[in-house]
C-alpha cells in the first residue's frame, strides 16, 4: 500500500486511450488534478499526456498495461507507487462490447468482456478503497444506458453494465461514512471507437438512436461534475434520460422485441 503522507494524490484513469477514457483524462487535468492514464496502447496514451502537458497541465503518468493480464492490478498498483502517486480518484472506463447473438458469438471475447468489463473493474475498486478512505476521493465507473434494461443482440454486454451499475450504488451507500464519493456514468450512445470494436454502427434500425448521441466531452464533464456532487448516477442527455425513464416503465414483453429488433440484425 502506498504511504499516503509522502505520496502525491492523482486520478487514475483506465480505458484512456481514446474516447470517453481519454476525455476523463483532460477534464481531471483541466480541473487541476494530477493524472495517470492506463490503457494497453501506450503510443496513444503518450501522445495524450503529450497534448495534457502542452496545454499547461503537468504530465500524466502513462502506464501501457492490459488490464486483463494475471497480476494486472497488482501491477497498476506497483506502478504508481514507483510513481510516487496515490490513488484519490479512480475511474474504471476500460471496456468493451460486442454486437450479436450471445450462441453465435465467440465465447472466449464474450468471457473476456465480463472479465473486463466485470471482474478488473470490481478488483481495482476493492483494490484502492484504503487508498481512497485515506484522501477523501472517490470512484467513478462508467456504465451505459444499457445498465436499466435487457439487450438481445448485445446481451452479455447489457448484463455486464446492470452489474457495474448495481455494484456502484450498492458501494456507493457502504462508502459514504467514509468519505469516499462513488457515481456510476451511464452515457447513452457515443461516437467513439467503441462502436467499431462492438461492430454496430448507426445504421438501420440502429439509426433511431442518433438523437441520443452526446459527445464524449461532454459526457466526461458531466461525469467529473456529477462525482464531485456525490451523485450515485449520471445519464449525461434529455434523450437519454427520457429513454432510461422508458425503459423502466415498459414491461418487457414490450422492451425485448423493441431491442431485438434494433440490435440482432448487423448492419
Amino acid at each position: 500500500m502506498t504511504d499516503v503522507s509522502n505520496a502525491r494524490p492523482a486520478a487514475v484513469v483506465t480505458g484512456a486511450s481514446e474516447g470517453i477514457g481519454a476525455e476523463l483524462a483532460r477534464v481531471f487535468a483541466e480541473k487541476g488534478h494530477e493524472v495517470a492514464v492506463v490503457a494497453r496502447r501506450g503510443d496513444r496514451l503518450a501522445t495524450l499526456a503529450d497534448e495534457i502537458a502542452a496545454k499547461g497541465g503537468k504530465r500524466p503518468t502513462v502506464i501501457e498495461l492490459d488490464l486483463l493480464a494475471n497480476g494486472a492490478v497488482d501491477a497498476l498498483a506497483g506502478r504508481l507507487a514507483e510513481a510516487g502517486l496515490v490513488t484519490q480518484y479512480l475511474v474504471n472506463n476500460a471496456g468493451f462490447g460486442l454486437i450479436g447473438s450471445a450462441a453465435e458469438l465467440d465465447q472466449a471475447e464474450q468471457l473476456a468482456m465480463i472479465d473486463l468489463n466485470v471482474r478488473a473493474l470490481t478488483a481495482l475498486t476493492l483494490r484502492f478503497i484504503p487508498e481512497l478512505s485515506r484522501t477523501k476521493g472517490g470512484v467513478m465507473n462508467v456504465a451505459s444506458v444499457a445498465s436499466f434494461m435487457p439487450g438481445p443482440g448485445f446481451a452479455v454486454y447489457y448484463a455486464t453494465k446492470a452489474f457495474v451499475r448495481s455494484f456502484s450504488e450498492a458501494i456507493s451507500y457502504e462508502l459514504k461514512p467514509s468519505g469516499v464519493k462513488v457515481s456510476c456514468l451511464c452515457p447513452g450512445p457515443v461516437a467513439t471507437g467503441f462502436q467499431a470494436r462492438a461492430g454496430m454502427s448507426f445504421e438501420g434500425l440502429m439509426g433511431a438512436m442518433k438523437p441520443a448521441l452526446v459527445p464524449a466531452e461532454e459526457v466526461a464533464r458531466q461525469g467529473y461534475d456529477g462525482l464531485m456532487a456525490g451523485k450515485r448516477v449520471v445519464v449525461p442527455g434529455n434523450v437519454n434520460k427520457v429513454m432510461v425513464w422508458s425503459a423502466r416503465l415498459s414491461p418487457r414483453a414490450i422492451l425485448l422485441p423493441l431491442l431485438g429488433a434494433a440490435q440482432m440484425k448487423r448492419a
